[in-house]
């Protein structure tokens, strides 16, 4: 299967550059010298099962209060990638000091995705496409002229869709044609499994099982839905409940027709941010920090306390976990 989401550097290979920002201070003869700022509390690592974390932000630029853009972030099989600025970094899942490999991507303000040729997108709806093994950018999905986007996503078999502010739209001609296929609101994230596609939207979860031609609700519970992750036989959401006010961790083992919550031994909270599974064991980005169950959910135990009054968001490569502290969460 092959899902872009969130950064575009699948198949890109990036200039290894090494990243600081010199300091300076007072020397008792009146000369300054220059110092490089370690970047800290950005990103960290764990490739224990979450035993122990690694604060990995040496390399990252500090300039900025909230960390990477939280529409720049993307992990798969080959690490974890995330934008700030107008730069690209990538850190591979086995990578020691330095861990980053930095690269320049050729627009300023956009959002980038990953997919089969690796292809970004920007706000105003342009999308850029370098396929792999070269330098270029190519125009491509010329025909789709919205704005306002979210997500982009591809099926195993090759159906295309965007989620958009006003929806979902729909290609099952590689981007020459769309269709607009949910109309209720914005769609941010998709994901596949056993030929379903679920996706998150303002009116709780999504499930489709005839590609993408039709959208059923099958879960809401008055409020948005937040994440969306394939787990082992289903699927793990979290979306808010407007009855008790709080986010809710749900998993479905029935490609996603009913909904199971998990999340009785988590404190309840209105800013729980990431639910994935690792192994049998599930990790929750809390604002109590990140928490781990190894019993599906039935209990939890606090791995590491939250950093600065920050949520993690967390990602996957293999068996190795990232967590991104952010404000709020995502």
């Amino acid at each position: 299967m092959n899902i872009f989401y969130f950064i575009f550097l699948f198949f890109f290979h990036p200039i290894a550059i090494a990243f600081s920002i010199p300091l300076t201070s007072p020397l008792p003869d009146g000369k300054q010298k220059n110092e490089k700022a370690e970047a800290t509390n950005i990103v960290f690592k764990s490739a224990d099962g979450g035993q122990t974390w690694q604060d990995i932000s040496d390399g990252l630029p500090d300039n900025s209060e909230d960390g990477p853009m939280s529409d720049g972030v993307f992990a798969n099989e080959g690490g974890l990638y995330l934008r700030a600025g107008n730069q690209i970094y990538h850190s591979k899942p086995n990578s020691t000091a330095p861990f980053w490999e930095e690269a320049i991507f050729p627009g300023e303000s956009s959002t980038t995705t990953a997919g089969q040729n690796g292809i970004a997108y920007h706000y105003d709806g342009h999308f850029l496409q370098k396929s792999n093994g070269t330098s270029v950018w190519s125009p491509v999905y010329t025909s789709f002229k919205r704005r306002n986007l979210n997500a982009v996503f591809e099926t195993a078999g090759g159906t295309v869709f965007i989620g958009t502010n006003d929806g979902l739209f729909r290609s099952v001609d590689k981007g020459k044609n769309w269709k607009q296929v949910y109309t209720r609101g914005w769609g941010t994230k998709l994901v596949e499994s056993n030929g379903v596609l679920m996706a998150t939207s303002q009116n709780g979860i999504l499930r489709s099982t005839d590609d993408g031609e039709n959208w059923d609700c099958v879960l809401y519970e008055g409020g948005v839905a937040i994440a969306l992750e394939r787990i082992k036989g289903g699927f793990a959401t979290i979306n808010y409940n407007t009855l008790s006010m709080t986010r809710r961790v749900r998993t479905s083992f029935d490609d996603g027709k009913t909904w199971q919550a998990i999340d009785a031994g988590l404190p309840a909270n209105l800013s729980m941010a990431s639910i994935i599974q690792v192994g049998e064991n599930f990790f929750c980005g809390h604002p109590d920090g990140i928490y781990r169950s190894s019993d599906m959910g039935k209990t939890w135990k606090l791995l590491l306390p939250s950093v600065e009054g920050k949520v993690f968001n967390l990602s996957v490569s293999g068996n190795v976990i990232y967590a991104i502290p952010r404000n709020g969460g995502c």
